[in-house]
Parts: structure tokens; sequence; C-alpha cells
């Protein structure tokens, strides 16, 4: 059994507060003003509010709950192995992935729990949803744009100081964009997501206005990456090999796309939109985590060998010499052994400086049909 708040007027539920309205609908109600206000049906604001059994917990919670409580738990059962894995590899970015993702799967969950818990019709329980809300939005924005440019700069920020570097840039971005969604969803409030009731307000992600200009905007960004592979700029720049990396982006350009075309119409109090928006929001919420372990992780868990280095592009990179100790030597996949037969053996075995010390010595070792040299300095 599904409970309506009783803070939604049953007649016309859900209603709004814009638009026009009839004297026979009017009269259904008994808070209205000298100016009455549309009293607008919109069946996808119903898994917004209804709650369960009249517990206070909403069926939104719980459907966003569900999808990430399995995936938090798909990560707890696969931490040992993963534990392995990562200590074997001595490259960090994947680290850094796995984090990431962890982080977002916790606060995911985390959110959902507390939001069932608070009275969504009471200030303070919408202060604390909200909050949340942002919140989460930040660190699913940082690591979105993060994983973005750990994958297409893959080859030259496998290092401790790089990743740092990116870390730091996008979650100043991530917070000016949550700071100032927030300052819209507080200050600016968008009444489509407040109800009649004044005290009945759910988040409404900075407004229309935002939400379809930011959508718009991380769309344009997904699909320039996409379509960066047909352009010259692949003469010039070594770009992502990874499939799978491109077919993140197209599903992040497409859902972004969906988005912003659900905002403006619901900009435009065309109800229907919310129904979109409402979809893109579950997609976000709960895929994106899984979306970001499958593009970037799943390949390398998946190999059976102890410690493997999988990479989304070639180009090694020269690291600073802080973080030379934590790197491993890069090889390239067209490398070849020396012929033999090419080396120079002309010089001596010891060579002797100025000062008539041995300065570097040489030693031959014979390993099968090649020879190793190795130079021991003094």
């Amino acid at each position: 059994m599904v409970y309506i708040p009783p803070t939604v007027p049953l007649t016309a539920f859900p209603v709004y507060q814009n638009g026009t309205s009839t004297p026979e609908d009017v009269s259904n109600f008994t808070n209205t003003t000298s100016n009455p206000q549309p009293l607008e049906p919109a069946k996808c604001f119903e898994p917004l509010i209804m709650e369960i059994n009249n517990t206070g917990v909403r069926v939104w919670d719980v459907v966003l709950l569900v999808p990430n409580v399995l995936f938090l738990l798909f990560l707890i059962i696969r931490f040992p192995k993963a534990k392995v894995k990562l200590k074997n590899t001595n490259s960090p970015i994947f680290r850094a992935f796995y984090i990431l993702v962890v982080i977002v799967a916790v606060i995911s969950v985390c959110r959902c729990v507390v939001s069932m818990t608070v009275n969504a019709t009471v200030i303070l329980g919408i202060m604390t949803d909200k909050i949340l809300w942002i919140v989460l939005r930040f660190f699913l924005l940082g690591t979105e744009m993060s994983v973005v440019v750990f994958g297409l700069l893959f080859g030259h920020l496998d290092s401790r100081s790089s990743i740092k570097r990116v870390l730091l840039v996008t979650s100043l971005i991530a917070l000016l964009y949550s700071v100032t969604q927030g300052v819209l969803e507080f200050i600016l409030p968008d009444s489509r997501f407040q109800l009649e009731d004044e005290n009945y307000s759910l988040f409404g992600h900075g407004g229309m206005i935002f939400w379809f200009t930011s959508s718009c905007l991380f769309s344009l960004v997904y699909v320039g990456i996409c379509v960066l592979p047909f352009t010259p700029l692949k003469e010039r720049f070594q770009l992502p090999a990874k499939k799978s990396f491109y077919v993140y982006c197209v599903a992040l350009a497409v859902l972004n796309l969906t988005q912003a075309t659900g905002s403006m119409l619901l900009y435009y109090t065309i109800w229907n939109g919310l129904c979109v928006v409402d979809a893109t929001t579950l997609a976000y919420f709960t895929c994106f985590a899984p979306l970001v372990y499958w593009t970037f992780l799943s390949e390398f868990f998946g190999d059976p060998r102890p410690s493997s280095s999988l990479s989304f592009s070639y180009k090694a990179q020269e690291d600073e010499p802080d973080d030379l100790h934590h790197l491993p030597q890069s090889y390239s996949h067209s490398s070849k052994l020396p012929d033999p037969s090419a080396i120079n053996y002309s010089y001596d075995d010891t060579q002797i400086d100025g000062s008539g010390s041995p300065d570097v010595v040489v030693s031959k070792t014979n390993t099968g049909a090649l020879e190793r040299w190795q130079y021991i300095s003094s």
C-alpha cells in the first residue's frame, strides 16, 4: 500500500502552483488565494512523494536505494580480489578509479538511507534532503570529470602527482557547480517542485534553466570527445583506443541530451517533461558508478594475471623525479629486442677515468642466444 502525505491534496494529485484554473477546480480546495494558481496533475510527480504504508519512507528513495545497495554489495564481495590486484599493479590510476567508484557507491547509499529517516514535510527534513542531494552531486560530478580526464590522458597521468592535480582541479569545478546549485536551490527554488503546501518541497536540481544549461554543456563535451577520432586531431594527439571509453561517453551524452530536453519541457510547463527528468535522474544516480566500473575496471580485474596494466592510450609518461619510485618502466607495444649482431662490442671491459680509478665496470653475461650487458657504477 502506498500512502500519500496529507499535505498533498487528494482531489488533484499532485498540485502545482502555476497556470490557470477553472472555478470548479478552485472550489475543490480551501487554501486558495485571490489569484488562483493552476491545478495541473502530473503522474510522474507521484513516485517522488508517495510513502510506503504511512512510514514516511518515500518510494523514490527506495527505488534509488536498491540498485546502489546491490552494487555496493558487489564491491564488498569482490574487495579481497580487488585488493590483491591493486596491490600487485604499479599503476596508481587504477587505484584512483576504484576509490572514486567506492566513494560514489557509499555516498549514494548514505543519501538514500538518511533521506528515508528524515521527515520531508518539515523544514529541517527538506533542508537535509536537499543538502544530501547536493553533496552526492558534488561527488558524482567530480568523479565524472576525473574519469574522463584519466581516460583521455591515461598514458600521461600514470603518476601520483599528476593524478592528485587532476583530482584537485575537477574537485574545484565540481564544488563551484554544487555551490551554484545550492544557492539556486535554497535562494531561488523552482516552484515546479513546490507543492501547494509550502512545507512540502522537493529537490529541484537548481531549477530548470540551470539544469538545462549544465546538461547541454556536458552533452557537448561528450559529443566532442566521441567525434575526436574522426577529426584530423587524431593524427596529432594519441586518443584512447578502447571502444568501451567511447561507449561511456556516448551513454552520458545521450543522458544529458535527454535531461536537457526534459528540463526544457518542464520549464514551459509541459508536464510530460517531468517524466523525462525522473527517468534520467534514476538512470544517472543508479547506473553511473556501475558504468564507470565496467568501462575502466572490469577488464583490469578480469585479467587472470596477477599484475597487469591496461591502458586507453599508449604514450608513456616521463615522470617527475619525486614519482620515479612509484612507477613501473613503460614499454611500447611495438618495442623489439635489439639485434645482437648490431651491438658494437669495440670498447674495453673496464674503463678508467683520468684519475686512474675504475669509473664504470661493464660485465657481460651470456643468456641464451643473447648477451646481456650490465653497467655498474663504481
